[in-house]
């Protein structure tokens, strides 16, 4: 329709121009001049408006420039097709540097190492079966995004962490649960683990997952217990994430992945920790290596209290003390009297420096002036336990 109708204007023009050119040869002209100059602009307007739409699809002369998807992905740190785990850059990278990093907890990687070592020996004992644990990985995670990530049908345990007074999470996947049922039921070996889709656990299944859960979260208390004592006690088990929330979704956490291989079958074990419930020990975790002292240290204290004791002092008896004027003092001469507004039942002030010991009385020893201690001495601002404590050792010491 759209051919038809331009033909037909085509014809039209072209009667108008024969009827103009028959009347008047003049007109004709100058029409036919202003037609090929609309063209002639018709055919330039078109030209930019191409050449506007080649820019603005990747050309260098245009204003507006729109980017590649390699360019794109280099923005944001990562593809739609693959996401890196690890190395992030861009504004993924400006996104996850919110995120607190378990590097900063160097402790935590002394304490799984050592709970792989823990639950290698107790499932062995447990499973009566040859069984290797490894840690594959620490990060930290956003709670909600765990919770949405967690591969399904799977086991959750909440726990309680009694001396921290908060809770962690420990997700067991459809794959250890059944090779551990195999494991534990008798199943021949060599036989792929018999996985059933589209069903609940049984309650045979669930308690033997309970059984399995506590066993872990024993070592778990044992590889704690260097850096604070706790207790772990199962809460309650959950198959549906929604109903295992003990964190906001936007929390913290710290995830870490065990690996769990019993020859030609296993799985995975997760352990979530929100920041929250490990802040108790915060400090702890913090250290570079087991025992590290951030303030008290017990050796350089009884070293500082052998010093003291051994020191040398030297204190003063004041009989009176008085303020004189400048004016007083400055008219003084020889033979002058200072009387002392004292009594003969006075007592004197011991001192050591400008600290005042105690108090006493005067009197004489043979041909030496001496001070009887009337009261007790002034109670220091610290205390005597480690002088006692040093005391006590050098006396075991020269006994020995």
């Amino acid at each position: 329709m759209a051919g038809q109708d331009q033909l037909d204007q085509d014809a039209i023009a072209a009667q108008w121009e024969a009827s103009m050119a028959s009347e008047d040869p003049e007109a004709a002209a100058k029409a036919a001049a202003e037609n090929e100059l609309t063209g002639t602009m018709a055919e330039q307007w078109a030209a930019m408006v191409e050449d506007g739409g080649r820019d603005l699809g990747g050309g260098k002369n245009g204003g507006e420039r729109v980017l590649s998807q390699e360019e794109i992905d280099n923005l944001l740190g990562f593809s739609v097709g693959e996401v890196h785990l690890d190395e992030n850059s861009g504004i993924r990278a400006i996104i996850d540097s919110a995120m607190v990093s378990y590097e900063r907890l160097p402790m935590l990687e002394i304490v799984f190492d050592r709970l792989v070592r823990l639950m290698t020996t107790s499932l062995r004992n447990f499973t009566s079966d040859n069984v290797e644990v490894s840690l594959d990985r620490i990060t930290s995670v956003r709670f909600g995004d765990y919770m949405n990530s967690i591969p399904l049908p799977a086991v959750l345990c909440v726990f309680k962490a009694e001396e921290w007074q908060n809770f962690g999470l420990a997700t067991v996947d459809s794959s250890l649960i059944y090779s551990m049922i195999d494991v534990l039921l008798g199943g021949r070996r060599g036989q792929a683990a018999l996985r059933i889709e589209g069903r609940p656990y049984t309650t045979i299944e669930t308690n033997l997952v309970k059984r399995l859960l506590e066993v872990v979260l024993a070592d778990a208390e044992q590889a704690f217990r260097p850096l604070s004592p706790v207790s772990f006690s199962i809460d309650r088990l959950e198959t549906n994430p929604r109903f295992a929330a003990i964190s906001r979704p936007a929390n913290a956490a710290i995830l870490v992945r065990l690996h769990i291989d019993m020859e030609d079958r296993g799985g995975n074990i997760e352990l979530l920790l929100p920041y929250a419930t490990i802040e108790p020990i915060r400090g702890v975790l913090m250290q570079m290596f087991m025992g590290e002292k951030f303030g008290r240290d017990q050796v350089w204290e009884g070293h500082l209290a052998t010093e003291i004791v051994q020191a040398d002092i030297s204190v003063d008896a004041v009989l009176y003390e008085a303020e004189l004027p400048l004016r007083q003092l400055m008219a003084l001469q020889v033979g002058d009297t200072l009387p002392l507004e004292l009594r003969a039942d006075a007592t004197v002030a011991v001192r050591c420096g400008s600290v005042v010991l105690t108090e006493g009385r005067m009197g004489r020893v043979g041909d030496r002036v001496a001070i009887r201690v009337t009261k007790p001495l002034r109670k220091p601002l610290t205390t005597y336990a480690m002088f006692e404590r040093t005391d006590e050792q050098s006396k075991m010491m020269e006994a020995q």
